[in-house]
C-alpha cells in the first residue's frame, strides 16, 4: 500500500486528540476509541483499505508508544511521556517506526530520512530483556503486575498486547447459532467459529462493522467478548427467578440473564450513570427482551429498598479494567496507582452493602474484568471473613494468555438460610 499525506496526517491528528499536552502521556486525552470513529466519520472519501490503514495505525500507536517512543531517533529510551512541544513530524517519524516493525517499506519523505530498517529491528533486539519497554507499559504497572501475579505476568502482559478478537453473542431469543452462521456467510461473507468457552459464542475472522448488519438491527447478535459471555452463565439463573444486576452499565449482561432465563421472570438492572440505562432500553427493545427493568440509583445510596429480594444478584463491580488493555490500550496510560487503590475500595463497599439484596439461599457473582489477584480473589476472601453467612461455591479465571480473549474474574457465593 502507497503511503499517502492525507491517512499519515489523519493518524497525526487522532494522536493529539488522544495526548494531553504536558509530561503525561494520554493522561486526560480522549480515548482512541472515540476518537478514530470521527476522524473516519469526517473523512467519508477514504476509501476501506485507508481507513483501516489510518485505525489499525492510530491503535497500535498507543499500543506500543513506550517502545515506539524508544526505537524514533528523537526520543530517551524506553521514555513513556508525551511533551507537548512534540512535533508533527516526530509523531511521523514514529509512525515510521510502527510501519518498520510490521514490514512496511518506508517512501522517501524527509520525516522518514535517516530512519534505517536494519538500525531499528537491531535496537527492538537489544530492548527484549526490558519487559517494561518491549511490552510498552508504565513502570509502576509492571511493578504492580509482576508482584501480584508472579511467573504469570510476564504472559498475561504479552497477550493484553495482542489485537482483540471480535466476538458476537446469539441471541436465542431471536435466532439460532446455526442459522446465524449461515445468514452472515451468505448475506454479509462474514466468516465466522464458536468458541469452547461460550455456547453463544461466534468469533468473526477478520474485524466488520458489524453494527450495520441487518442482523444486529434485527437483534439476532450483541457485541460482547468470550469471556463477559461467561459470566451470566456462572450465576445459574432459571427462568422465573428475580434477579438483580446491580453494575448494570449499557446491560450486556442483563441481555444474557434474559436469554438464559427464557424471557421469563424479573430482571432489574440497577446503575448509577443515567446514559448507559438509556443504551440498554434501545437493547432491549431490538433484543425483543421482556423481563429487564432499568432503575437509576444515586451513588453511595443505601439499598435498603432492594433488601432480601434477589433470588440472585450480580455484581460487575467498577474495577481497573487491565483485563481489557487489548480492547483499550488507552488504560495503561490513563490509569494510575492511586485510582486503583481507589476503585478496590470502592468495591469492597459495593460487595458488602449490595450483597444484602440477596435472599437467604440465593446465589451471588463478583465479578471484573481485572487480573490482578488484588481486585479479585483478595475481595472474595475479605468478604467471606467477614460475612460467615456466606460461602465461596466456584470460582473462574478467564486468562488472555491461556483462553485468547479479554481477562475476566468471577466468584459464585451462595448464602445461607
Amino acid at each position: 500500500m502507497k503511503l499517502h499525506r492525507p491517512l499519515v496526517n489523519g493518524v497525526v491528528s487522532a494522536i493529539r486528540q488522544t495526548c494531553l499536552s504536558g509530561r503525561q502521556v494520554f493522561g486526560k486525552g480522549k480515548y482512541a476509541d472515540k476518537v478514530v470513529p470521527k476522524l473516519l466519520q469526517a473523512n467519508k472519501k477514504w476509501g476501506s483499505r485507508d481507513r483501516s490503514f489510518v485505525a489499525e495505525n492510530v491503535y497500535e500507536m498507543v499500543r506500543w508508544w513506550r517502545l515506539l517512543s524508544a526505537l524514533s531517533r528523537q526520543s530517551a529510551v524506553g521514555s513513556p511521556t508525551v511533551d507537548s512541544s512534540l512535533k508533527d513530524e516526530e509523531i511521523i517519524e514514529m509512525l515510521g517506526v510502527n510501519l518498520i516493525l510490521k514490514g512496511f517499506e518506508l517512501p522517501e519523505w524527509e520525516e522518514f530520512a535517516g530512519l534505517d530498517a536494519a538500525t531499528v529491528l537491531e535496537k527492538k533486539k537489544e530492548l527484549e530483556s526490558n519487559r517494561k519497554v518491549i511490552q510498552s507499559i508504565p513502570d509502576w504497572l509492571d511493578e504492580m503486575g509482576a508482584a501480584e501475579l508472579g511467573d504469570r505476568w510476564d504472559e498475561e502482559i504479552a497477550a493484553l498486547n495482542k489485537p482483540a478478537p471480535l466476538a458476537l453473542r446469539v441471541n436465542t431469543l431471536r435466532t439460532s447459532k446455526k442459522w446465524l452462521v449461515e445468514k452472515l456467510a451468505e448475506k454479509n461473507n462474514w466468516r465466522a467459529t464458536g468458541s469452547s468457552l461460550s455456547r453463544t459464542a461466534l468469533v468473526l475472522q477478520k474485524r466488520r462493522n458489524v453494527t450495520s448488519s441487518y442482523f444486529y438491527k434485527k437483534g439476532h447478535f450483541e457485541v460482547q467478548d468470550v469471556g463477559s459471555q461467561c459470566i451470566a452463565p456462572f450465576l445459574q439463573v432459571k427462568p422465573g427467578m428475580a434477579v438483580i444486576d446491580a453494575c448494570a452499565g449499557a446491560g450486556g449482561k442483563s441481555l444474557h440473564l434474559a436469554v438464559l432465563m427464557k424471557n421469563t421472570g424479573q430482571i432489574l438492572a440497577l446503575d448509577t450513570e443515567p446514559h448507559k440505562l438509556v443504551e440498554l432500553q434501545k437493547r432491549i427493545v431490538r433484543n425483543r427482551t421482556k423481563i429487564i427493568q432499568t432503575q437509576l440509583v444515586a451513588p453511595n445510596r443505601h439499598m435498603n429498598m432492594f433488601t432480601n429480594s434477589a433470588d440472585r444478584l450480580l455484581l460487575d463491580v467498577p474495577c481497573s479494567g487491565l483485563g481489557r488493555l487489548r480492547r483499550s490500550p488507552d488504560t495503561k496510560w490513563k490509569l494510575t496507582p492511586a485510582f486503583i487503590e481507589k476503585v478496590k475500595i470502592k468495591q469492597a463497599e459495593i460487595f458488602q452493602e449490595y450483597s444484602g439484596m440477596l435472599k437467604a439461599g440465593g446465589k451471588l457473582v463478583y465479578a471484573t474484568c481485572s487480573i490482578l489477584p488484588s481486585e479479585n480473589e483478595k475481595q472474595v476472601e475479605r468478604f467471606l471473613a467477614n460475612n460467615k453467612n456466606f460461602k465461596l461455591e466456584d470460582e473462574r479465571f478467564i486468562s488472555p494468555a491461556k483462553d485468547g480473549f479479554d481477562g475476566y474474574y468471577m466468584a459464585r457465593i451462595g448464602r445461607f438460610k
